[in-house]
C-alpha cells in the first residue's frame, strides 16, 4: 500500500495548484444590478447605521472582497443606493405637474403621489432620501451631508417648478413647507399611517396652498 502515497501527495498536490491559479473577484455569475436593488432595499427599511456590513454580504451572496471590488466600500455602495432610488421615485423630475392648472392642483398632485409612494407594497414603507440620515454618528457625516445636499436640490427643483404660477420668492418659501409636508409624511409612514390617513395630512396642507392662479402663466424671473 505504500507506493500509493506518493501518487496521493502528488495528486493533491495538482488539486493545491489548480485552486491557486484560479481568479479571485466577483462569481461569474454575480448580478451586479440585483445586487445594487437589494442593498437599496436594506438601506430603505433600515437606514444606513442599521445595516452592517457582514448583513449585507450575506443579503447579496458575496464575499467582502467581491463587494469591494464591485462597489467600494459600504459608502459608496449607499450612494449608488440613493441614486437608484432616486431615479426611480423619479425625484429629478417633476414634469408632471405641469399638467396642473392651478397652484394647488400642483402641489396636490405631489403631495398624493408622495402620499401613495410612502405605502406603495411593491416598496418599502417610508422615503429613503426624506428620513435618510436624519440622525447619525459623527463618523458618517459626509453621508450626512449628501443626504442633506440632496433634500435642497430637491427643493430647488420644486422652487423652479413652482415658479409657473408665484413668484420666486413665493416658490421658495411653498417649497419649504411643502417638502416639511412631505418629511413629515415619510415619519407618519413608518410610524404605520395608512394611506388614506396620509390623504387627511394631504388636504389638510393644501388649505395652505392659495387657489388663485386657475390660468398657468409661467412667472419665472428672468
Amino acid at each position: 500500500m505504500t507506493p500509493l502515497i506518493p501518487a496521493v501527495k502528488r495528486c493533491l498536490m495538482i488539486v493545491m495548484e489548480i485552486a491557486s491559479k484560479r481568479p479571485s473577484g466577483r462569481p461569474r455569475s454575480f448580478d451586479r444590478d440585483a445586487a445594487l436593488e437589494t442593498a437599496m432595499r436594506l438601506f430603505w427599511k433600515y437606514g444606513y447605521e442599521g445595516v452592517s456590513f457582514q448583513q449585507l454580504t450575506a443579503a447579496l451572496g458575496i464575499g467582502a472582497p467581491s463587494l469591494y471590488a464591485a462597489f467600494g466600500n459600504k459608502g459608496a455602495l449607499y450612494r449608488e443606493a440613493l441614486d437608484r432610488y432616486a431615479n426611480m421615485r423619479g425625484a429629478s423630475d417633476l414634469s408632471f405637474m405641469e399638467a396642473a392648472c392651478s397652484l394647488r392642483e400642483a402641489v396636490r398632485l405631489l403631495l398624493e403621489g408622495t402620499a401613495r409612494g410612502l405605502v406603495d407594497p411593491a416598496g418599502e414603507v417610508g422615503c429613503m432620501l426624506n428620513t435618510g440620515m436624519i440622525a447619525s454618528h459623527p463618523d458618517h457625516e459626509d453621508l450626512a451631508r449628501d443626504l442633506a445636499q440632496r433634500r435642497a436640490q430637491f427643493r430647488a427643483l420644486l422652487t423652479d417648478t413652482l415658479q409657473r404660477w408665484v413668484s420666486r420668492e413665493h416658490a421658495t418659501r411653498l417649497s419649504s413647507y411643502v417638502t416639511a409636508v412631505m418629511q413629515g409624511m415619510a415619519i407618519q409612514a413608518r410610524d404605520g399611517f395608512r394611506q388614506e390617513q396620509l390623504q387627511v395630512v394631504v388636504d389638510e396642507a393644501l388649505k395652505a396652498v392659495p387657489d388663485d392662479s386657475h390660468t398657468r402663466t409661467d412667472v419665472r424671473q428672468k
